[in-house]
């Protein structure tokens, strides 16, 4: 039997933590016959500060909740969000010349297994504009050097703008991004790292870790901030090899961990199930 979604909706809510938090979410919604189908909470001692998603339902109108949850989050200092969980997110791809990962999101959209939608493309090289062509997603090929930077993040922002895109996904888009760019969607971009290899920087870092004899290859999908890959992390994994691999099958293995890591983190901040606390996150997965 399928999971009804119908007329749910997801509840994520921040603020400082005290005693009653839970309580005063928890009856708002049985006053409003709204039924838990989900709850997820976390207080963070070092911040002292109090996370929650719920998802609940079954409501097509909020007419009444929505002022009763506004008294309560300012009584309680509250930043919340109430999201219907079958309205997708527009998300904007970038990618460069390295297609793995953009290929791994399209073919998880197109599968539903990823539920967000991609109205287009941004590459500063011309390579997937036939595979967006094929996907039916508008493709943006937008060049880009030093001297023209800024105009390029300039068209880069109007598009978010004209398109009303919740979230950039840097899919090995190998260009850094201004502070500015960085400013303007803080909290709305994030990137994929192989940051399991810190040492090694620059263009072939799997051939790097071959010659150092490394044993754990890794990936890091992370929001994106001024700070160069130093930003809050949302999901890391690992896989073991050995000496037996040659730069080739390092990079392959590391194509399929970046995947993984990159379409999780997507797939969890669609479901709204990622919170910024400071320079960490918060994700109830």
């Amino acid at each position: 039997m399928a999971t009804r979604v119908i007329d749910d909706h997801y509840l994520t809510l921040s603020c400082p933590d005290k005693p009653g938090i839970v309580h005063a979410v928890t009856g708002l919604l049985a006053q409003n016959n709204l039924n838990i189908v989900d709850l997820q909470q976390f207080s963070d001692p070092a911040s002292q500060t109090f996370f929650m998603r719920v998802h609940f339902g079954y409501a097509s109108d909020l007419s009444s909740l929505d002022p009763e949850l506004a008294k309560l989050a300012q009584e309680m200092k509250m930043d919340y969000d109430v999201r219907r969980v079958d309205k997708k997110p527009k998300v904007l791809i970038m990618v460069s010349k390295i297609g793995h990962c953009l290929n791994d999101l399209l073919f998880r959209v197109k599968s539903g297994q990823l539920k967000i939608e991609v109205p287009l493309i941004v590459s500063n090289h011309p390579e997937f504009e036939e595979l967006a062509r094929n996907n039916g997603i508008a493709f943006h090929h937008l060049p880009v050097n030093k001297d023209t930077k800024t105009q390029q993040e300039t068209q880069i922002l109007d598009l978010i703008k004209e398109h009303g895109i919740d979230l950039v996904v840097l899919a090995r888009y190998m260009q850094v991004l201004s502070p500015r760019l960085c400013t303007e969607m803080s909290g709305k971009i994030i990137n994929i790292h192989h940051s399991f290899l810190p040492s090694f920087k620059g263009a072939k870092p799997y051939h790097q870790a071959y010659d150092r004899g490394v044993k754990i290859i890794g990936a890091t999908a992370h929001f994106v901030t001024a700070d160069l890959d130093e930003g809050p992390i949302i999901e890391q994994r690992i896989s073991r090899v050995d000496h037996a691999m040659g730069p080739k099958e390092l990079v392959e293995e590391g194509s399929n961990v970046e995947s993984l890591v990159l379409a999780s983190a997507v797939k969890w901040w669609s479901e709204k199930r990622v919170f910024l606390n400071g320079v960490k996150t918060v994700v109830f997965n």
